[in-house]
């Protein structure tokens, strides 16, 4: 299966969840994006790490890599393989100068770890199709996503609400949500589609 490469994008508060963040990734050169919701300690570890802040003494994910370092152990990258009733699992492709070895791992710790080790972060066209979500703005000023940690007043919607919307409602709400950067709510909507889509083949 051909790997798609991703980037991150930025992390924002979770509009359902508190004390959760959503994580952006986004295909390389491309406009599908990929909300991951995480905690607020592998948000805080992942942000550290893209600021270049040097916390006093080393975090759970540094003392990791620093322990891998010690005997020689690389993370050469990081695949998220697999994306089952709305949670991603991912996998840690590690090397020790012989043998590459796959350790699995929550999407959340591996993302972080790839932050330090420096390695990239890939997926495949099937978790992409199922999970992602596509920018439909033709505006590439505004498809951007911050890099900052952010909050946006939204409306919650939940399963209840969207069951009352149609087709076409569902659609228009999810391009206005990717509009307004609301990739939690969009992932909702998606798969509320998803699943009308399968129940009609």
């Amino acid at each position: 299966m051909e790997k798609k490469k991703l980037e991150i994008l930025g992390i924002s508060y979770s509009q359902s969840q508190s004390g959760a963040y959503a994580l952006i990734l986004g295909e390389a050169g491309e406009k599908r994006r990929l909300p991951i919701i995480i905690g607020s300690f592998e948000a805080q570890a992942i942000a550290i790490e893209l600021e270049n802040m040097k916390p006093s003494r080393p975090l759970t994910h540094d003392l990791f890599k620093n322990f891998a370092e010690t005997f020689n152990i690389l993370i050469n990258e990081v695949i998220i393989y697999k994306f089952n009733e709305g949670i991603f699992f991912a996998k840690l492709i590690c090397f020790d100068g012989k043998n590459e070895i796959e350790i699995d791992a929550r999407t959340s710790d591996a993302v972080a770890l790839a932050v330090r080790f420096k390695c990239p972060i890939y997926t495949y066209e099937a978790i992409l199709k199922s999970a992602g979500i596509i920018l439909q703005d033709d505006d590439p000023e505004e498809a951007e996503v911050s890099e900052e940690v952010k909050s946006k007043k939204t409306e919650k919607s939940t399963e209840e609400d969207f069951s009352k919307l149609n087709m076409t409602e569902l659609k228009e709400m999810l391009k206005k949500a990717i509009d307004e950067e609301a990739y939690e709510k969009a992932s909702k909507i998606r798969d509320e589609i998803n699943k009308r889509k399968k129940k009609d083949q």
